[in-house]
Order: C-alpha cells, then sequence, then structure tokens
C-alpha cells in the first residue's frame, strides 16, 4: 500500500480509533493525514501531530468541503449516528460523491445492528433486528453509506465493532480509576476488538478494496465482563472487585442496556477474505499489550485528550 503515489487519508470524527490508524500510516510514510473533531482543543492537538484538522458537528457542516477533501483517496467515517443515521451522510454525501480521487469509503458500525440473540452466534449474513436506540441509528446509516455504493459505485465497506479496547481504553483504565465493577449474568458475554487489530483490518481493506462488502470485528473469545476485569486485576496485581449478581446490582440505565444484547460475533471474515491474523485474539493477549504499550510511553492524541470515538 505504500506505492509511489501520495496517498490521503480524511477521517469524518477523527477519535480512538481514527488516532490509532493514523499513526499506522504515519509509520508506514506516504500518507497525508486530515480528519474533523467537534473539539476545538482536540483540533489544535491534531495540528500539532500534523494532521489538517477541521471543526465539524450535527449542526457545523465543513465550510469548505470541497477544498478541505479535495485529493482524498481513502475515506474513513466514524462519526455517532443519531436518529436520522449518519451525519457525514446528511451534510456532506453529495460532496464526497463529487470527489474523483477517492479509492476506498470505509463506514465505522457496530455489532448492536444484531440485536440480542440469548448468546447465540452471529456473522456478516445474519439478519439485522437490532433491539437498541444505538443499534436501530447504525443500521440507519448503514443503509445510507451503502445506498450510495448500490446506486452510484462509491467504494465504500462496513466494518461493524465490536466493543473497541486499547492503551488508555480498557479495564486496566477503570480498575485504575476505581470505577470497574464485576457483574456476573450468568450465560452472558461480550465481544470485543483491540484497537490494534481494527488498524489491521482497515489497512487489509485499504490495500484490497471490496466494494460493498460488510465485515465483522471482533477477537476469538466472547467473555463476560467480570473475567475481564479479573483478569486486569491480576496484571495490576491488585484485588478484584466483589462479583455481584446481575439481578441485585445497582445498574445505570446505559449500563443495563449493554447487557440486553447477549450475542457472540462470528470473525472468520476478515481472516478469510482480508487474511487477517489477529494480533490479540482473546483479551489475555490484549490486556497485556495495553500494559506494555503504557509502560513504553505510546500514546495516542485521543487518549491523551480523553477523546473517545465521537466526532
Amino acid at each position: 500500500m505504500s506505492g509511489s503515489a501520495q496517498k490521503s487519508l480524511f477521517c469524518f470524527g477523527y477519535g480512538y480509533s481514527c488516532d490509532w490508524l493514523g499513526h499506522a500510516l504515519r509509520q508506514l510514510g506516504g500518507w497525508n493525514l486530515a480528519g474533523t473533531t467537534r473539539d476545538p482543543e482536540k483540533r489544535r492537538q491534531m495540528k500539532e501531530h500534523g494532521i489538517r484538522a477541521f471543526l465539524f458537528d450535527y449542526d457545523q457542516p465543513l465550510e469548505d468541503p470541497l477544498l478541505f477533501l479535495r485529493g482524498t483517496t481513502h475515506l474513513l467515517i466514524s462519526t455517532p449516528a443519531d436518529d436520522d443515521g449518519d451525519p457525514t451522510f446528511h451534510l456532506h454525501a453529495e460532496d464526497i460523491l463529487r470527489l474523483e480521487t477517492l479509492e476506498w469509503v470505509g463506514y465505522l458500525s457496530s455489532t448492536a445492528v444484531y440485536g440480542d440473540r440469548e448468546g447465540g452466534w452471529v456473522d456478516e449474513e445474519s439478519e439485522l433486528r437490532p433491539n437498541s436506540k444505538r443499534g436501530s441509528r447504525r443500521l440507519r446509516a448503514e443503509q445510507q453509506w451503502m445506498s450510495l455504493w448500490r446506486d452510484y459505485d462509491l467504494p465504500v465497506e462496513i466494518f461493524r465493532l465490536a466493543g473497541i479496547y486499547g492503551p488508555g481504553r480498557s479495564a486496566l483504565d477503570s480498575v485504575r480509576a476505581g470505577v470497574a465493577r464485576r457483574i456476573n449474568k450468568p450465560g452472558h458475554a461480550f465481544s470485543r476488538i483491540h484497537v490494534d487489530d481494527i488498524v489491521q483490518v482497515l489497512l487489509a481493506s485499504m490495500q484490497q478494496p471490496r466494494p460493498g462488502n460488510v465485515y465483522n470485528l471482533a477477537d476469538d473469545r466472547a467473555a463476560p465482563s467480570h473475567e475481564v476485569i479479573a483478569h486486569a486485576c491480576e496484571l495490576l496485581g491488585l484485588t478484584p472487585p466483589p462479583l455481584l449478581q446481575y439481578d441485585e446490582a445497582d445498574l445505570a440505565p446505559i449500563t443495563r442496556s449493554f447487557y440486553s444484547d447477549n450475542k457472540r460475533i462470528r470473525n472468520e471474515k476478515i481472516k478469510q477474505t482480508l487474511g487477517v491474523n489477529l494480533r490479540h485474539p482473546t483479551f489475555v493477549e490484549g490486556l497485556r499489550a495495553c500494559l506494555a504499550a503504557e509502560e513504553s510511553g505510546l500514546e495516542m492524541i485521543a487518549a491523551a485528550s480523553g477523546v473517545e470515538g465521537g466526532m
């Protein structure tokens, strides 16, 4: 993917995952990086790292989109959806369709589009039946972007992410902060994906675009959250918090909503189609890598600024 021609990545929503992707592209060399944020301080930090940065929000479209997007070869959309779908689609789809240099467009979605399967497995061919506002919003956004592939041949690919974690954003951090709780809901498990593996999937897709494809991004081991927290405590040499039963725990509505979905995500397609070998096949390897990265001082803009995902 290095090639001789200059490549240019533009991220709508230069958050955690985009930040790590940008870091990987800088390591490869030969890439121009640009993106949006709704946080003026984050914009300043992006510029300090050599990233062209623009303010963008639901009510603040890009001032001069054709100028700001000129020369973009790779476009990644990571903006959070609302009830109307994706704000980037609503505000700038027509501008994006006018770009003549685009080789690849990625939309970061969520495995929430599958809804609850009572612990069963889902793959990219499974029926989409979200049972949460978050999942319904993501499904609408997916449909919007895929319509541009079907109707206008925009080279769109969809990436459905399981729970994202990595340095500065893992169970290690919640344990250190004293906010980790070990909740036991029998039979329940979460699928996860380390940000390193998100990046390698995106790089593989960018190298061999397959417009119209959808990929699940999850590791090999769906696991209860209390096991992850216990392992984080072990790595940090701390005593795990007590195990609380789900029915007896006083949980915030947002936390309880995550437990309403119980499914396991199949990830064979990223391996078979894109040739990806997961660097962190389970949370055990992933948390160990997080700790090593933190100890080495590796730090991304999003992690340093406290900005997660988002715009």
